[in-house]
């Protein structure tokens, strides 16, 4: 940490002794007024006086001998320019220049000029000022030198954005606005994507390499022309597009995981599962034997892994006079990720006031992440009226993970010699993939009318092949491993796909009226959602029940089993549909000061499923939900000067249930059981923004606002009672009344030469009451206990009170150099919520720690390191409460718990990552 803090502070520019002649200002661009960040500024008559100007634009030359010169400024896509100057010892000359952007060339009706960095910092700001909508961007060269590889990790950054981690630590899902990931939509270039997930319609943001965009926008309020399934937000990723040359861009790195230098990952052979299970190869008539299960994927190897591996490649270019633009873009990404975790199993026990503790369990995960993605743009110029765009993009990730756990019984009470252990290792192979492709069209039909259309073909797919999960059972004498035995091995085939044909049209008319120019815009989508799912499990049991681990075997491969039952999940295992049809009108009011944008949208769902295998006993083998809303929406702007603006918004949205949630299916999971809800509903949120933006130069922003959010009919995952058979509890999805959301949000990028400081911090507030079970004692005088059901009220499930986000950024374009030490704060947060009264897992606060840095050569190459998790941050889940363990009752090692404090329950230390490449640039 000492190193990174140095090295980073040793990159600060030093000050030197103020001469007489010296030149100080700030370079802008006259059309945009965004400054013109390393512009080149020189003396023409003597070339050693010169300097570029810093993030803010702003540059100084000292040391001039007084007299009169030309001073010359030269930017990339501009117009070189010359100015003369005349230098006395008085005191410093102090001078703004604006830079004109080149003339573009007049093409067969098409004009092309140079085309406009979309992946800049100025630009980010600039459509954040310009914005119908409140909404945040992160430009490309923010991502890019960023300690960030995916999206859903550059999302973090974003005010009101908190991330839910997965198993080794890497962000997956988006939290905004402390509206879980199923309030949140997710799009490509404006196209709404499907989701490779096997439950849930939200998109894991982990899939998408961060290289392959060039911004990423999160949508904070709705306009009526936006699909109306957001209350928390939507993220749009723009992908790169065609450039107005030839470009080209390489990068290649290697790194490694710091947990690994400490233990050996484990692995299996992977490419060795059965893709299908026997029952899909050959039948439901079929039955399997054990030489259908090769033990090859049982047989599990311990040793240090490879370095990481990453690497991108980027071209495009324009051909045929500049008509048509091509680009293709591809990134891979080989990583070796891990967890070391502590676990605690707890239960309610009677009337007790404290936590229950039963088991601890050490697990160790092993992954080994293999992402890649490729996208191809083109787009074509007709004439400079029409114009049309194909976008192709492929993305897959392979998780190969194997967890390895130690379990031992907590002995309260009694005398402490015998522990009752449970060993497991599981081995999971998850494969997901995307592809979306993209007609568009944009056509100026006249003066005032345009249109513009979408076709679009989208499919997700998620398998996991042949997931075994091998358990062992014995006891521990006087804190001595006696011995264990086979109990189990299960084998699992699950997959699915997500499916999407989609429409857009959208009509737009302007005129002006009243000296206001007014636009209409129209128009509507058709989705057509096709959904799968399926899911077999196969159950195993020990030849030999009594084979003892180090005298019968010593491998998992050298178990002898029988084979077992083998059941097709009939809830799991289902065909689903959605189809909804959208339709919009929309007004848009400019003038100088004012901005107004409202209307209203209208979209109606039909949604439903049908199980291939339904059981018996069960009443709704089909089910269909039909439901129309008027979804109205209004957006002011008032535009208080040129770098000013003062918004205020209001829409309405919905929350539609994922698929498999109104199935009432049933699966038995390691931890409880899971239930799906026939009866569950839709939300829906009538939503409020204000927000005060200031720009004060190109790249830097204030911004202050607030927001309130009501919610009927959310939808919350909570443990729940059968209420016809009370022994039943089960974790499952159900609408829980009206919840209210509201926060402030504050938001700052200022730069001072080669110095920046970006940083965010929100503040959210949410309450949704529901009734949870407690044991009482019975008042009759009657022995035993009842339950009662009282009201609680508690914040919505992954909302965290505080975030914030501080990075120091330090540029310095002469030498070549970028660098940024970027923390994160995130308060704590309920991930689980419990059926019991005060019995809700939070997750604790933490603060992660990253930094990167960046060193440019002029033969186009760079070189560049990043280290994640510096402070190797844990996540740790508690119960508010004090827990009923107690030292001298028991011989198991519960290191962790605080007598006088919260009850941990979970603890996953990740370690550091470190990444050292390099960068080519054309």
């Amino acid at each position: 940490m000492r190193i990174l803090l140095l090295l980073f502070i040793g990159l600060l520019p030093t000050g030197t002794i103020a001469l007489a002649g010296t030149i100080k200002g700030r370079v802008t661009e006259s059309e945009s007024g965004e400054t013109a960040v390393g512009a080149s500024i020189s003396i023409k008559e003597n070339a050693i006086y010169n300097t570029v100007a810093g993030l803010d634009g702003s540059f100084e030359i000292k040391g001039i001998p007084a007299g009169t010169y030309t001073l010359q400024i030269a930017y990339l896509g501009t117009q070189p320019a010359e100015r003369s100057i005349t230098l006395t010892e008085a005191g410093p000359l102090s001078l703004n220049v604006t830079i004109s952007q080149r003339q573009g060339q007049q093409l067969s009706e098409v004009v092309i000029g140079d085309k406009k960095d979309g992946g800049s910092e100025n630009t980010a700001r600039n459509l954040e000022q310009k914005a119908d909508q409140v909404m945040n961007i992160v430009s490309a060269k923010a991502i890019q030198i960023s300690p960030d590889i995916t999206v859903a990790n550059v999302i973090q950054r974003v005010s009101g954005v908190s991330i839910e981690r997965n198993s080794n630590g890497d962000g997956q899902f988006a939290i905004l606005r402390g509206m879980d990931k199923r309030y949140n939509y997710t799009m490509v270039n404006g196209v709404k994507i499907p989701s490779p997930d096997d439950k849930y319609r939200y998109v894991p943001l982990d899939i998408f390499p961060a290289e392959l965009l060039d911004r990423l926008e999160v949508y904070k309020s709705l306009t009526p022309d936006m699909e109306g399934d957001a209350v928390g937000g939507a993220v749009n990723m723009v992908m790169k597009d065609a450039p107005g040359h030839l470009t080209l861009s390489a990068n290649l790195a290697t790194g490694y995981s710091e947990l690994f230098m400490n233990r050996d990952f484990q692995g299996y052979a992977s490419g060795k599962v059965n893709k299908e299970s026997p029952w899909e190869a050959n039948g439901k008539a079929y039955k399997a034997t054990m030489k259908d299960f090769p033990a090859t994927t049982l047989d599990y190897s311990n040793k240090k892994p490879m370095p990481n591996i990453i690497g991108g490649l980027a071209i495009g270019n324009r051909f045929f006079r500049n008509k048509l633009g091509v680009i293709v873009a591809g990134s891979y990404q080989n990583t070796y990720r891990g967890a070391n975790s502590t676990l605690f199993d707890q239960e309610t026990v009677g009337t007790y006031s404290v936590v229950s503790l039963t088991k601890k369990k050490d697990r160790f995960y092993s992954e080994q992440q293999v992402r890649s993605g490729v996208h191809v743009k083109l787009d074509y110029n007709i004439n400079s009226r029409h114009q049309i765009r194909w976008y192709n993009a492929y993305l897959g990730l392979n998780n190969v993970q194997v967890r390895d756990e130690a379990g031992k019984a907590l002995n309260y009470g009694q005398s402490g010699d015998t522990a009752t252990l449970s060993l497991s290792t599981r081995s999971r192979l998850t494969q997901q993939r995307i592809y979306n492709s993209t007609l568009q069209g944009k056509h100026q039909l006249g003066e005032r009318f345009k249109a513009d259309w979408s076709a679009v073909y989208s499919k997700a797919t998620n398998a996991r092949p042949e997931n075994n999960l091998v358990s062992l059972n014995g006891f521990e004498v006087y804190g001595r491993q006696y011995t264990t035995f086979p109990s189990g091995m299960s084998r699992r085939w699950e997959h699915n796909s997500d499916r999407d044909l989609a429409g857009y049209l959208n009509l737009t008319y302007s005129h002006n009226l009243g000296g206001l120019s007014l636009e209409w815009k129209a128009g509507g989508l058709y989705r057509d959602k096709a959904r799968d799912n399926f899911s077999i499990n196969y159950d195993f049991k020990p030849v030999n029940t009594f084979d003892r681990y180090g005298t019968d075997f010593n491998t998992y491969d050298e178990i002898q089993w029988n084979a077992g039952s083998s059941a097709v999940n009939p809830a799991a295992t289902y065909t689903a549909y959605e189809r909804v049809a959208a339709g919009y009108l929309q007004f848009r009011i400019n003038s100088d000061r004012m901005e107004l944008t409202g209307g209203a949208r209208a979209e109606h769902t039909n949604q439903g499923y049908h199980m291939t295998y339904p059981v018996i006993t069960e009443p709704h083998p089909d089910g269909e939900q039909q439901y129309t809303n008027l979804l109205p929406s209004l957006s002011f702007k008032y535009k208080a000067g040129s770098k000013t603006n003062v918004r205020a918004s209001y829409f309405r949205s919905i929350n539609r249930p994922g698929f498999s949630e109104i199935v009432p299916y049933k699966i038995v999971n390691e931890d409880y059981q899971e239930r799906g809800n026939y009866y569950l509903q839709h939300a829906v949120a009538d939503n409020a923004d204000v927000r005060y933006e200031w720009f004060p130069h190109a790249g830097e922003s204030f911004m202050a606002g607030a927001f309130y959010k009501r919610i009927q009919n959310p939808i919350e995952f909570t443990l729940q009672q059968d209420s016809t058979r009370g022994q039943d509890v089960y974790y499952g999805p159900r609408n829980w009344g009206t919840a209210h959301n509201f926060g402030i949000e504050l938001d700052f990028i200022k730069y001072f030469n080669k110095i920046g400081i970006k940083g965010n911090y929100t503040y959210t507030h949410s309450a949704i009451t529901t009734p949870k079970a407690q044991r009482v004692n019975n008042t009759d005088g009657s022995p035993g206990t009842h339950l009662e059901y009282p009201d609680q009220t508690r914040p919505l499930y992954g909302q965290a009170a505080h975030i914030a986000n501080l990075s120091l950024l330090y540029k310095d374009v002469k030498q070549g150099w970028d660098a940024q030490l970027a923390g994160n704060y995130t308060g704590k947060r309920i991930v689980t919520v419990s059926q019991f009264l005060d019995r809700d897992i939070w997750q604790k606060a933490f603060v992660q720690l990253d930094f990167s840095i960046e060193k440019k050569f002029k033969q186009h190459f760079s070189v560049f390191a990043k280290v994640n998790n510096i402070l190797n941050t844990p996540m740790e889940t508690f119960i508010i409460g004090k827990t009923n363990y107690d030292p001298a009752k028991s011989n198991i090692n519960t290191e962790g718990q605080d007598l006088n404090s919260n009850t941990l329950i979970q603890r996953d230390y990740f370690q550091r990552s470190y990444l050292l490449g390099v960068r080519y640039a054309l």
